[in-house]
């Protein structure tokens, strides 16, 4: 865990399991794994399968399913093809976001960091989050996906808030937690959507702190402790 260096300014934000439900993104996967195998594929067993690499939080869930279904060479069509299917509703969005980030907007500047296609801004304005957010870094746009980096910092960057000063807010250990601690930020685990079933005691010792809503995030980033640069 890192050791917060001064008060919270900047709270960064996944989209797939902070904000939207990611059983959306499971159910295309299913989809486009049904349309390219070879043989049947009882949904059972797929989740199965999805349940373990969530466990494991490493990875890609659509590497470990296209060995799993078909062949790992089939990744790259995998991946397109769900991505075709790959669309929020309303109902998809978690009762518990709009509340949170119009408390949080008051006290915090607020982004987006995910690994997302462009035009899932059409679903957050849509929905009444774009309103809520200052900077934006979808992958599709800034040309890097988590873990890198580069597209923490470019939040970092666009806002002017120092790493020690933010904390990013996601559901996977892999591609939020630990590439988010690589660009020094301080994080926030949200258990639910791609986050494991069971998470392990030493699963949760990897980010600051876990929370399992939105609901719960103000009171989660106001016990920081603040320490004075």
């Amino acid at each position: 865990m890192a050791t917060p260096s001064g008060p919270i300014e900047l709270v960064l934000l996944d989209v797939g399991g902070p904000i939207y439900d990611d059983a959306v993104y499971r159910d295309a996967l299913l989809r486009a794994t049904r349309e390219l195998a070879d043989d049947e594929i009882d949904e059972v067993e797929f989740l199965a399968a999805y349940d373990a690499q969530r466990q494991r939080q490493s990875g890609s869930l659509r590497s470990a399913i296209a060995e799993r279904f078909l062949t790992s060479g089939d990744r790259e069509r995998l991946s397109a093809l769900a991505a075709r299917y790959w669309d929020y509703s309303t109902d998809a969005l978690y009762p518990d976001v709009l509340p949170a980030l119009h408390e949080l907007a008051g006290q915090y500047r607020l982004a987006i960091v995910a690994n997302q296609r462009a035009r899932v801004l059409e679903a957050l304005r849509r929905d009444g989050i774009a309103e809520y957010i200052d900077v934006w870094a979808i992958s599709e746009i800034v040309g890097v996906e988590k873990p890198h980096p580069a597209i923490f910092r470019h939040a970092l960057d666009e806002t002017g808030v120092p790493a020690s000063r933010t904390v990013h807010v996601g559901n996977r250990l892999d591609t939020d937690v630990r590439g988010a601690q690589e660009a020094g930020l301080h994080t926030v685990w949200v258990l639910r959507g791609e986050a494991p079933p069971e998470p392990t005691i030493e699963q949760l010792a990897e980010p600051d702190t876990s929370v399992r809503t939105l609901a719960e995030l103000p009171s989660a980033l106001e016990r920081f402790p603040v320490i004075a640069p």
